[in-house]
């Protein structure tokens, strides 16, 4: 009786829990930026709109999203009631999606300019390059261009190599007219901008796309000489990193479901972009097929998309190959320190494992890149793939060591008996039975480090999810560049497991043999 109480205990308050979030999220049209004062706001982590919506709506619901590709999914499936970002990106999703409408338009003015390491001497040479591109009218050309012509194709500017590199560290996902991908080459005005300075400079571009949330502290690392991005001067920023003289001035925006505006109520019309309910004629009705055609066009054809998918999808595979060589050569190596006979090493072998065990592999890879081989002129791919190397090192040396310790020590005693050196007994009696106990484990270890992967785009690496994340910064569709993604990934794991299983079976006799 007890037990069925405390059932029906625990169901009720489900029941309310999901309520109330349910009668929030319907609670009555906007008009204004002021209805928003109780309403669900989606922003992207650590924009210049999330800090304004945190200050003017300290009693909204504030969500935070990794892209505009994710809040405005959020949006259209209802988990956010509003979403805030840069006045011109929202404006260009605005104009392909009708259901859409602005609930408040170019709030929130901010400069936006290019970020450099404090005390670095290029800013200077930047902010001339800057006085000399808005005397003889290039800038004007360029913002006339993105942002109101929205045209984003890419002039010819020549590379020169003369002084060597300028990392650029940028974030595609910010979308046009920013900074996106488009043909495999880098597209926006951010782009264009840096590719101008770097030929100013007599400087080869280098692009690094990072994740907005870690740009200005890869500067801070170094691991980039400067970012833009249509990064945002703020006071706080300018703590961090030396900004130039503002390049252009960007607008913050809102915007809602076209079934949720009160159009009565609002303060500001524009007929070209809020046209009324009313005014809108009937749909074209399509059927399923036809829309997935659609959407496999836009997803994946145009502008060569597919190939972003490609270079992800090998770069999962090359990454998780990689790592799995370097960690399972670790994990051998710490799974013998940690069975030695002296205590010192031994303790080293426990205090690695359970360091590696206990902290999350992201906070690793962040570690290791913006800390650890901040100095050090090394591919990003290869610090990625030494960071999921060393997790995954910390478990097969416990699956190592578990799979030694279960064959009997008599096997290891007769072995030395018949005439077998320790090594010799090892490879060939021990080791053969620890394999076929440690594979099953193994293999099951390898499939979660394949989809630990996922995390690498947070460090400029372009792998399946970051490909996925990129596209849906395009075409800002959620279900068939998800779907995708999550098919390849199994895909992946998949033929990683026959392989692996194949492996097992040569491996044990019995398996063999059945």
């Amino acid at each position: 009786m007890k037990i069925k109480k405390a059932a029906a205990f625990i169901l009720a308050g489900i029941i309310f829990c999901g309520i109330i979030p349910f009668v929030s999220a319907n609670s009555g049209l906007m008009g204004t930026a002021d209805d928003l004062a109780d309403k669900r706001i989606g922003v992207a982590t650590a924009s210049v709109q999330d800090i304004y919506s945190t200050e003017h709506y300290p009693n909204a619901d504030i969500h935070r999203f990794g892209t505009s590709a994710d809040f405005v999914a959020a949006l259209k499936a209802d988990r956010v009631d509003a979403v805030m970002g840069a006045y011109t990106a929202l404006r260009e999703i605005q104009r392909r999606d009708s259901s859409l409408v602005f609930l408040a338009e170019k709030i929130n003015p901010r400069p936006v300019g290019v970020a450099f390491q404090k005390g670095d001497a290029m800013l200077d040479s930047f902010n001339d390059f800057l006085g000399q591109i808005k005397a003889d009218g290039t800038l004007d050309d360029m913002v006339a261009r993105y942002f109101t012509d929205g045209n984003y194709e890419m002039p010819e500017i020549a590379s020169v190599n003369q002084n060597g590199r300028l990392l650029y560290g940028l974030t595609t996902i910010a979308g046009v007219p920013y900074a996106s991908i488009s043909d495999g080459s880098y597209i926006g005005i951010e782009v264009e901008l840096a590719r101008r300075f770097a030929a100013f400079m007599g400087m080869e571009l280098v692009v690094r796309d990072t994740d907005f949330s870690g740009i200005i502290a890869s500067l801070a690392a170094g691991r980039v000489q400067m970012i833009g991005g249509g990064l945002a001067i703020t006071e706080e920023r300018q703590q961090m990193v030396n900004f130039s003289d503002p390049v252009y001035m960007e607008y913050s925006a809102v915007l809602i479901k076209r079934d949720k505006m009160d159009f009565s109520a609002a303060s500001q019309y524009n007929g070209e972009e809020t046209v009324p309910a009313a005014a809108i004629g009937p749909s074209d009705e399509k059927t399923f097929l036809e829309r997935a055609k659609e959407s496999f066009y836009r997803n994946l054809v145009l502008e060569r998309r597919y190939m972003l998918v490609l270079n992800g999808l090998l770069a999962t595979v090359a990454l998780s190959l990689l790592a799995l060589v370097f960690g399972t050569l670790l994990g051998g190596l710490i799974c013998a320190m940690r069975m030695a006979g002296n205590t010192a090493v031994r303790g080293i072998a426990k205090v690695y494992i359970s360091i590696l065990r206990g902290i999350p592999v992201l906070v690793v890879l962040m570690v290791l890149y913006y800390i650890a081989f901040a100095s050090v002129d090394i591919d990003t791919f290869l610090v990625a793939a030494i960071a999921f190397g060393m997790n995954f090192a910390a478990y097969v040396a416990e699956m190592f060591r578990a799979g030694i310790e279960s064959v009997d020590k008599t096997q290891r005693e007769a072995g030395i008996a018949g005439g077998f050196s320790p090594f010799q007994t090892f490879i060939y009696i021990i080791m053969p039975q620890a394999a076929a106990l440690v594979l099953p484990v193994y293999k099951g270890e390898f499939i979660s480090l394949v989809k630990m992967t996922s995390v690498v785009g947070y460090i400029a690496v372009q792998d399946l999810t970051k490909a996925g994340d990129i596209i849906r910064s395009r075409t800002m569709e959620a279900f068939f560049p998800l779907i995708m993604v999550a098919v390849l990934y199994f895909a992946i794991s998949w033929l990683l497991s026959l392989s692996l299983t194949y492996i097992e079976k040569r491996t044990d006799p019995k398996k063999l043999c059945s």
